[in-house]
């Protein structure tokens, strides 16, 4: 299953409630039929959940996952000589991670839809990309992460790659100077996990009070946040250092998820984050009950493009609200949220009734 060129033609954030929930319920119609003949496990959880897959009318009605499922189970609707790759989140034991597995077509996939979604925040240009990690995080050296997904996919933005980090992660201070002299007047885009940014460049920065200022600079970060919260430190407060030590601007958070790569929910000028075409998301405070909004609630994310394994309809372990759909002041349609961290003690297996006040 590969979206057609119709969905690389418009601009991501163009399609109006009715005509994505048209378009997506097509394509998660198809999912569900796709991952039922090929996934044993989906089909043996749909069969236990006893739901008849048929065209439904309305997204919110569609069987989704709690996204913990796969640390337990190994789900894939590909042969195993199809594999070209296993992403795994970080965990304590090898039982405990997450397992994605990737195709050639969905990794292809995945790739050309960041592409198209976050062109719309940066531009098509490449620039020179100073990133705040080290360069064993790019290579998975110690497996194929969450962080060298997005490394990788956000390399593409990149003419040309400068790692901030050396091999035991403190700042390498040679490097960005030389990074600061070739390129403190151009427009150049910084790139890492919120934290890393925060503890291992900003905070060192100030601690001994070096001067790298990139005025034309873009600063591009996600992910993290539970260890910012130690920190004290909100997107709020983590902006406004970021303007004081580098004299960056233009700061865009992203949210997205190991479960659905390529699925990218980028924050927008106005500090939410926006579902594209490609992307839909609903807020729960049941499992077992309907959507709300202007609620906080579990986070529901759908993807088409989880074609290799059932991550296409999943239900978040992470606190949102929806704020509105297709009239955010920025201009972008869609729907508009914002994210509250994880549930406490968050563990969602299946349809129980847990209820979030």
């Amino acid at each position: 299953m590969i979206l057609d060129d119709s969905y690389f033609k418009e601009n991501p954030f163009s399609w109006e409630k009715e005509k994505k929930e048209r378009k997506l319920l097509k394509l998660l119609n198809s999912l569900n039929e796709h991952h039922y003949a090929n996934c044993s496990s989906y089909k043996n959880i749909i069969d236990a959940l006893d739901f008849r897959l048929h065209n439904s009318e309305n997204l919110e009605m569609l069987p989704f996952l709690p996204v913990n499922i796969f640390k337990t189970i190994n789900l894939k609707s590909v042969s195993e000589n199809k594999i070209l790759r296993t992403m795994q989140s970080s965990g304590t034991t090898s039982s405990t991670k997450t397992k994605i597995y990737l195709d050639k077509d969905n990794a292809v996939l995945q790739s050309k839809v960041l592409s198209k979604i976050v062109s719309d925040f940066i531009g098509k240009k490449r620039l020179p990309m100073l990133i705040v990690d080290n360069k064993s995080s790019l290579t998975g050296v110690n497996g194929f992460s969450a962080k060298t997904a997005a490394i990788r996919g956000f390399s593409i933005f990149a003419k040309n790659m400068t790692f901030a980090l050396d091999s035991k992660n403190k700042l390498d201070e040679k490097k960005i100077m030389n990074f600061y002299k070739k390129y403190k007047n151009e427009n150049i885009i910084i790139f890492g996990f919120t934290y890393l940014v925060y503890k291992k460049l900003l905070c060192v920065l100030r601690k001994y009070n070096l001067n790298f200022k990139f005025p034309n600079g873009l600063l591009l970060h996600g992910g993290g946040w539970k260890k910012m919260e130690d920190e004290k430190i909100d997107n709020e407060s983590f902006k406004r250092e970021v303007m004081e030590v580098l004299n960056i601007k233009k700061v865009h958070n992203y949210y997205g998820l190991i479960e659905q790569t390529g699925t990218i929910y980028m924050e927008c000028e106005k500090g939410f984050f926006h579902a594209s075409n490609f992307s839909d998301i609903y807020i729960r405070k049941a499992v077992n009950k309907a959507p709300v909004n202007n609620q906080k609630g579990m986070v529901q994310l759908m993807s088409p493009l989880a074609t290799s394994y059932p991550g296409h309809n999943i239900l978040t372990e992470d606190l949102g609200m929806i704020f509105g759909q297709d009239n955010c002041e920025c201009g972008r349609k869609g729907k508009y949220f914002q994210i509250f961290g994880r549930i406490k003690n968050a563990e969602i297996r299946g349809c129980s009734d847990t209820i979030i006040d």
